[in-house]
């Protein structure tokens, strides 16, 4: 799944780039739609019907109201497309919604620690005075995926993660507006984890983590209990993933050496991951028993 948006670009011709609104705040209905779709949707065939979906998205606390409004708006940003089978009303995803969301998975399920001698990548931008829009949307952009400010209109990020920014910065329609300057290597004049401190603002980042420590701290042991049922499962799955989701795009996976020394995001990630790994399994047969596939009579 991911958090790459939709943009109406010139001519009113639909364009995929760069994050999902991250304006949609976790735990919003918006946000935990596109949670859903990433999650489940794509196992389902790349279709579910609207009934179904409003079913268990109301099972996850939602309202019926509330999520055919989100559907809405994600409809009319090219995330579904209205898909009618036999009688049934649905939604579809488009092939190019489906790259998007294995993109995202990448960045989401998966673990990344860069290691110092790696190097590193510059990305330096300069847009002209008329198109100011556009220089905040490219610093804008590049904090949220996870770059740090050395100055500015110069950026910094490690290696690794310069063939993805180039590439959602070239969706954005920003591409022709930065040069990226790869494989650097960086000699500060103080220690590194001081001077990443001034980059990145590595505080927030680090309260994001504690934040999704304190609020699923418990949730591993009560997931992990053979009494836990398949429709929990299936909320907890969501509402864990759906907070998690943008944190990973925020920490770029500094090395150890460049972060304090109590830095909560190797736990935070060992409690997400273990969770994930807990639930997925039976929040997978819940969702297949409300779209209609066999399940037990206890399932719910």
């Amino acid at each position: 799944m991911s958090d790459e948006s939709v943009r109406v670009g010139d001519g009113g011709a639909r364009q995929f780039y760069g994050l999902d609104d991250f304006e949609a705040r976790p735990g919003s209905i918006t946000s935990l739609l596109r949670t859903f779709v990433g999650l489940h949707v794509r196992r389902l065939g790349g279709w579910i019907a609207v009934a179904d979906l409003v079913r268990l998205l109301e099972d996850a606390g939602l309202t019926a109201t509330g999520v055919r409004s989100a559907v809405s708006r994600a409809k009319a940003k090219g995330l579904f497309e209205p898909e009618t089978r036999g009688d049934t009303q649905g939604y579809g995803l488009t092939p190019q919604v489906v790259g998007m969301l294995e993109r995202g998975d990448a960045v989401i399920f998966s673990r990344r620690r860069h290691a110092v001698e790696d190097g590193w990548c510059l990305l330096s931008y300069s847009v002209p005075e008329g198109r100011r829009p556009d220089r905040y949307r490219i610093r804008r952009l590049l904090t949220q995926l996870g770059c740090g400010t050395v100055a500015d209109g110069l950026c910094v990020a490690p290696h690794s993660l310069a063939p993805r920014l180039e590439a959602l910065l070239a969706e954005a329609g920003l591409r022709d507006w930065v040069t990226v300057f790869d494989s650097a290597l960086l000699r500060p004049g103080e220690d590194l984890a001081a001077v990443c401190g001034t980059w990145w603002d590595l505080g927030a980042t680090a309260d994001l983590h504690r934040q999704f420590l304190d609020r699923f701290g418990d949730v591993a042991r009560e997931a992990g209990s053979p009494t836990f049922s398949r429709r929990e499962a299936f909320v907890t799955q969501l509402r864990v993933v759906d907070a998690w989701r943008p944190i990973p795009y925020r920490d770029p996976g500094l090395a150890l050496e460049a972060l304090p020394s109590d830095w909560p995001g190797d736990a935070a990630a060992d409690l997400f991951a273990t969770v994930v790994a807990q639930v997925s399994e039976r929040a997978t047969a819940y969702v297949e028993d409300v779209v209609g596939a066999a399940a037990e009579p206890d399932a719910r």
